[in-house]
């Protein structure tokens, strides 16, 4: 493995992560709007306990490359779920293209899968 892949796995990693570490504290600041939001759109509020343990504990441990292949599984689904309900709307661009977001994320996800957390993650230290 040369330079630019070591750099750019924990790299990628920390990107992926960032947007669910900041999200899921943005929830706990924000627990009522975002309940009344989830049940606006016909998802359950009483999920959201369970959506902000997702994105703090999967976004950590995709951060430190733990269990990162089943980890990144799960936020690839989650990216692709929430991107279909909360942001399908062919007549409004801007959430079609939130929706296209949440797309590629779950696509940096399946990289992960498929390539793992890299050399420098826990995964790679436990093997």
């Amino acid at each position: 493995m040369n330079l630019l892949q070591q750099l750019s796995q924990p790299t990628a990693r920390v990107f992926l992560a960032l947007i669910f570490i900041l999200s899921g504290y943005g929830k706990i600041a924000a627990y009522a709007g975002t309940q009344g939001y989830m049940e606006a759109m016909g998802v359950p509020g009483a999920l959201l306990p369970l959506v902000i343990a997702l994105e703090l504990l999967g976004g950590l441990a995709i951060l430190l490359g733990w269990k990162t292949r089943p980890v990144a599984f799960l936020l690839a689904g989650f990216s692709l779920l929430s991107g279909l309900l909360f942001h399908f709307n062919p007549g409004d661009q801007m959430q079609m293209i939130m929706l296209m977001k949440n797309i590629a994320i779950a696509g940096g996800f399946l990289l992960l899968v498929a390539h793992g957390g890299g050399a420098y993650s826990l995964d790679k230290r436990s093997a």
